[in-house]
């Protein structure tokens, strides 16, 4: 059988690293320790290795995750083997943690090491009229992939004040403590408005990370 599927790029890659990119838009890990991914990111495995709802951890966690309706769904992977996520398309990032902690809307969220820690955090300033917005802080030491919608920007917050969509911001150092603002005023909110209501607003050391995409708003049923 002949094709251009079977050429080298499309076959596995066969590495030692225990997060690697299969390609540009597929995460590869080599299972030792658990790691922890969205549940719905796992699109092939090879060897034994099983799949577990992943508990909140703690009564304070699950609290914040019922009054927030932040919908942190994680599954905890286990075994020998290799598995393969990936979701939407979008394109892999790894990010090495040292010590320091990343701030990520979960829907960018792909997998990470199980020694790193995470919580949920909501992003002051943002009431009712934005919906309520909150992310998922990871901290510690291990390797976090994410993944965006296109080919992502990382900006410089530390030079002067930047203001970001909230529905194309990937993350952000969580050093920084951005506000949520809006653009709107009550006549353009007559008006229908301009679609760009609110943007996360940063300004301090520490970067922010852009998708070249916004996602559609989550929808909530009445």
């Amino acid at each position: 059988m002949q094709s251009h599927l079977f050429d080298q790029a499309n076959l596995e890659n066969e590495v030692s690293d225990r997060f690697a990119l299969q390609n540009a838009q597929m995460l590869r890990v080599h299972l030792g320790d658990d790691v922890l991914a969205t549940k719905g990111t796992m699109v092939a495995y090879q060897g034994q290795v099983t799949f577990e709802h992943e508990k909140s951890g703690s009564v304070g966690k699950l609290f914040k995750k019922v009054m927030t309706g932040e919908d942190v769904s994680l599954m905890r992977v286990r075994g020998q083997g290799d598995v393969f996520f990936a979701s939407d398309a979008g394109y892999v990032h790894l990010v090495e943690l040292t010590g320091d902690g990343l701030s990520v809307n979960f829907r960018n969220l792909l997998a990470f090491d199980s020694s790193v820690e995470w919580d949920i955090k909501r992003v002051e300033g943002a009431g009712l009229m934005s919906g309520g917005l909150f992310n998922t802080v990871l901290s510690g030491h291990g390797t976090v992939a994410i993944h965006t919608k296109g080919s992502p920007v990382v900006l410089d917050c530390s030079q002067q004040p930047t203001y970001v969509d909230v529905q194309a911001c990937v993350g952000w150092s969580s050093s920084l403590a951005p506000k949520v603002v809006s653009s709107l005023n009550m006549r353009s909110m007559l008006r229908g408005g301009s679609g760009e209501a609110f943007q996360y607003a940063f300004h301090g050391p520490g970067f922010v990370v852009v998708q070249a995409d916004e996602w559609v708003p989550p929808t909530t049923n009445s």
